[in-house]
């Protein structure tokens, strides 16, 4: 009798001591779920999971949508990347130089790289209908940063020049110079390949000659990233 008591005792103390550790174990479980739960519905994280390795397209001011399309498109293929269309950024009239008539292109980059919404994406392109400048040059097609670039369009249009429209060659420019500029974002500089993107454009007979392709070379050297 002494004997079952004993052993009835025991297994109740055994069934609390196994109840409690399986209650401690759902408590911890149910823990870990929400803090996971949480981790991955914030914005910030899944922002950039999901972003991490994309381009972002940048309007800056008005810009015609059809570029952008097109621009979204052909940068996907070439860089082999996701290409998104972002939310367009005000006129850049903080960058104008009145004296020059011109906008600073660095200025522009600068805004670019302080947009927090951007900083999600792995590499951002801004597209501004304005004529750029550095100081040391007459004008620029581009500038680029680490992470951002920014193109103009405006000296890409044939009606700049007084020449009749051409909206195929005006394209095709504007793809040379994206590329060119998001190349110097995965770390590559001028190259002396006239035929090469990564050439530097002195004038248009520069970037319509070289096209919107890396050489052998140029593209061996962001392994990882096309």
């Amino acid at each position: 009798m002494e004997g079952s008591i004993k052993f009835s005792m025991m297994k109740r103390l055994r069934n609390g001591i196994i109840g409690d550790n399986a209650k401690r174990i759902s408590l911890a479980f149910i823990i870990l779920w929400l803090g996971l739960s949480s981790l991955f519905s914030n914005p910030s994280y899944s922002e950039k999971g999901i972003h991490k390795m994309n381009i972002l397209l940048v309007p800056v001011g008005e810009i015609d949508k059809k570029v952008i399309e097109r621009l979204q498109s052909d940068l996907g293929k070439i860089f082999n990347k996701e290409v998104e269309a972002g939310q367009g950024m005000s006129n850049p009239d903080y960058a104008y130089n009145k004296k020059r008539n011109q906008y600073l292109s660095t200025a522009i980059l600068k805004t670019l790289m302080e947009q927090k919404e951007y900083m999600a994406y792995g590499k951002v392109l801004g597209v501004v209908d304005q004529d750029l400048y550095v100081p040391e040059l007459n004008f620029v097609f581009g500038e680029a940063g680490q992470k951002a670039a920014v193109i103009s369009l405006t000296r890409l249009r044939q009606e700049f020049y007084r020449l009749p429209q051409n909206q195929t060659l005006y394209y095709k420019r504007a793809l040379t110079e994206a590329v060119h500029e998001l190349g110097h974002t995965y770390g590559l500089g001028h190259c002396r390949n006239p035929q090469c993107v990564m050439f530097f454009s002195n004038s248009l007979m520069d970037t319509d000659r070289k096209g919107s392709e890396f050489c052998l070379e140029c593209n061996r050297k962001i392994p990882g990233e096309k």
